[in-house]
């Protein structure tokens, strides 16, 4: 039993009696199946992905999972699974759940273990992808085998979904948006997730609904140049140093939605002083100029109220002793959700002034709103986080990152960050050294993705 319940109480004990008849996953299948994840080198290049892929078949199928019923599909050198759990009514539009097998790379010579041999050590698994994401897809995939072995049957059918290129191209993350853009919603174990304060206690569960757009933009302006002995008005770096201060100096209009209301009013009663009133003060009112003054000037708040745009990477000139024909910077816009890029960019020439100056998209940058407070998503991960912790605060977020979901988003697919790890600040260490996972959560996480997946495919 895990021990948080004997510490809980009465309480914990009324929810486990109003818990499904069926018994979440086992706990020692999980930590197995997440061991021998971080043991697959499933970074770009090293064509690991299938292969892990192929492993995690092989746990559903040892469940029941039929041959028919698991896809996987190579695109270059990786590839993506699709598992399902057919429901009885084939009306119903399916409920999907998504992570991703790659992992960012880890270099053996800076972590104090090797990143790919996962080690039990002081209660934490150490290894790369532990924590970003194979923590959630582990329990992903160990729940979904309960619920075959169980002989449960859904409703609505169940798809998990595994993409395979999260942390760099995602192209697998396009495919699988592109199949599966019918569906009802999407539940992603890459989002979201749940706060232990330092003192070892629950803080928040954060239910991920929305993310900001990420796009880069290249601004040029060129010039004739000449000898570095006879200097002009047209030097292209003074021109594009008068661009950046006004970049610098610029700020986009304040915003807000459902979403960032309700996680400027949960957050306002958690946090103290000046920050808190004025996040309580926009929550009611958007159009306060002075607490959003105060926001924008707290760098971890600023992107929960306005697109930000910021110089990133700076070039010019060509040789020490001429004068220079080129310079650029690149600036990283991060875009409130619902704002087009395109709007963004026209923006942006606004605030530059010089039209002499060139403004260049890079890349294919993908736009997406945020997904709707749904009542039954925020029911379901509500008692899924409160049979773990009573009484726990389950919070709307926004982040300015980019996950999976972007694309089912765009694709008009309702999707939520509801990761079920459980970690201390001071724990995070995605894409660092010596990334790490508590092993005591694991009993939870698997109760919590068993009572949201039985709620809404119900």
């Amino acid at each position: 039993m895990n021990r948080r319940w004997m510490k809980l109480g009465v309480a914990a004990t009324i929810l486990m009696l109003a818990a499904p008849a069926h018994a979440a996953a086992d706990p020692a299948l999980a930590k197995r199946v997440l061991l021998r994840s971080v043991a697959f080198k499933t970074v770009e290049g090293e064509g690991q992905v299938p292969k892990l892929a192929d492993y995690y078949a092989s746990v559903l199928k040892d469940a029941g999972f039929a041959d028919a019923d698991i896809t996987i599909t190579p695109i270059g050198e990786t590839a993506t699974l699709a598992a399902t759990l057919k429901g009885s009514d084939p009306k119903l539009k399916p409920l999907l759940m998504i992570g991703h097998m790659d992992v960012v790379a880890a270099d053996r010579r800076d972590w104090t273990r090797d990143p790919f041999v996962a080690v039990e050590e002081n209660g934490y698994i150490f290894g790369r992808g532990a924590e970003d994401n194979k923590y959630d897809v582990a329990m992903m995939v160990t729940t979904l085998a309960q619920l075959k072995r169980d002989g449960f049957k859904p409703r609505r059918t169940v798809i998990l979904l595994l993409s395979g290129d999260e942390e760099t191209q995602m192209a697998t993350t396009r495919a699988l948006a592109q199949k599966y853009k019918n569906a009802e919603l999407l539940l992603n174990g890459d989002g979201g997730g749940g706060l232990i304060g330092e003192d070892g206690k629950p803080a928040l569960f954060q239910l991920q609904a929305g993310e900001k757009t990420y796009a880069d933009f290249e601004i040029a302006i060129t010039d004739a140049g000449g000898h570095s002995s006879a200097p002009t008005a047209t030097n292209p770096i003074y021109r594009l140093a008068k661009v950046l201060d006004r970049i610098a100096s610029y700020q986009f209009a304040p915003m807000a939605n459902e979403l960032t209301r309700a996680s400027m009013r949960a957050g306002s009663r958690r946090i103290a002083g000046e920050a808190g009133a004025a996040m309580a003060r926009y929550a009611a009112n958007p159009q306060d100029a002075e607490a959003a003054a105060v926001l924008s000037s707290k760098p971890e708040l600023v992107g929960q109220i306005r697109t930000t745009c910021v110089a990133t990477m700076l070039s010019g000139g060509h040789a020490l002793n001429a004068l220079p024909q080129r310079a650029t910077v690149s600036v990283n816009c991060r875009i409130f959700p619902g704002v087009s890029i395109e709007s963004v960019k026209a923006e942006l020439t606004k605030v530059i002034a010089d039209d002499s100056a060139t403004i260049t998209t890079l890349g294919e940058p993908l736009a997406s709103d945020a997904s709707p407070l749904r009542k039954d998503v925020i029911a379901a991960v509500t008692k899924a986080v409160q049979a773990r912790y009573p009484g726990l605060e389950v919070t709307p977020s926004m982040i300015s990152g980019a996950t999976d979901s972007l694309y089912f988003r765009a694709s008009d697919v309702p999707s939520y960050g509801v990761s079920s790890l459980f970690q201390k600040a001071s724990d995070g260490f995605a894409h660092g050294l010596n990334e790490r996972v508590p092993v005591d959560g694991i009993p939870g996480a698997l109760q919590q993705w068993d009572i949201m997946l039985k709620m809404l495919s119900k």
